[in-house]
């Protein structure tokens, strides 16, 4: 087995089945691979998908969160390298074949992540810099027009996306790595999300670890995949999410937890 290709499905059982239909359409037939899909105690019945696409289905009893979803199937994963997908992606052809070639020829890639369009092919910003404390602040509030600058330099709108480049973390919807390797001082390292994020900046932590541990992440834009994505934190002004929204907590709960492992 070459790549073991990672779904956590909550809630999204229509965009899944476009998912896995791009997937099963893509240009796969240089490796051997397989699906894993963990239905994340959503209540989603998916046995007619499975029936229709054969891919192995862990069903939770219990939500385990993004990173926790994940980490589960990365734990089943019978390849070397896994790919983390959200359900709301579609891959063109080439994408999977891209990002793998240069995954597996270039050894100081420790993660890499394609270029993300919306459905109506505008470019998504999905590889940033490291946040400081206030970046949440200014992207969901008032503040961040007057502190544009800042706000845009996290966000790294200054660069052509055309180009691939070294980042410091890839949004977590669509990531490429491998289940393991051996780092200089011959220890091993394994790389999985910190189960201290339920949902939100586990896929930061699990870049930052990824440099910390000897290796680079990369943005690759000729690796193109289409993501449907709702900013489920920010779908209400921040003054009324703070008193609404239980998803905003979450984000806030992680936003601390962050800083607490990586310092203010």
């Amino acid at each position: 087995m070459d790549l073991s290709i990672i779904i956590v499905n909550y809630k999204s059982k229509n965009k899944l089945q476009n998912c896995l239909q791009s997937i099963y359409s893509s240009d796969l037939s240089f490796i051997k691979y397989e699906v894993i899909v963990i239905e994340n105690c959503s209540g989603d019945d998916l046995t007619d998908l499975k029936d229709e696409y054969k891919f192995n289905l862990i069903i939770t009893d219990r939500n385990l969160g993004m990173g926790g979803g994940n980490n589960l199937g990365i734990n089943k994963a019978q390849a070397e390298h896994v790919f983390v997908l959200n359900p709301d992606t579609i891959i063109r052809a080439d994408a999977v074949k891209i990002l793998f070639s240069r995954l597996t020829t270039e050894e100081e890639i420790g993660l890499i992540g394609p270029k993300l369009i919306y459905p109506d092919g505008s470019l998504q910003y999905s590889c940033s810099r490291f946040p400081n404390f206030f970046i949440p602040v200014l992207r969901r509030t008032f503040l961040g027009e007057y502190f544009k600058k800042s706000r845009d330099y996290f966000m790294m709108t200054d660069f052509d996306h055309e180009k691939s480049i070294e980042v410091d973390w890839l949004m977590g919807s669509c990531l490429m790595f491998k289940k393991s390797w051996v780092k200089k001082d011959a220890s091993i390292y394994y790389p999985l999300f910190d189960k201290r994020y339920f949902m939100y900046f586990e896929d930061i932590d699990l870049c930052r670890e990824i440099k910390r541990n000897e290796k680079i992440v990369i943005y690759e834009p000729k690796a193109v995949i289409i993501h449907d994505h709702a900013r489920e934190s920010a779908k209400n002004p921040w003054y009324i999410a703070l008193f609404r929204d239980k998803i905003t907590w979450i984000h806030i709960s992680s936003w601390l937890k962050y800083f607490l492992k990586w310092g203010f």
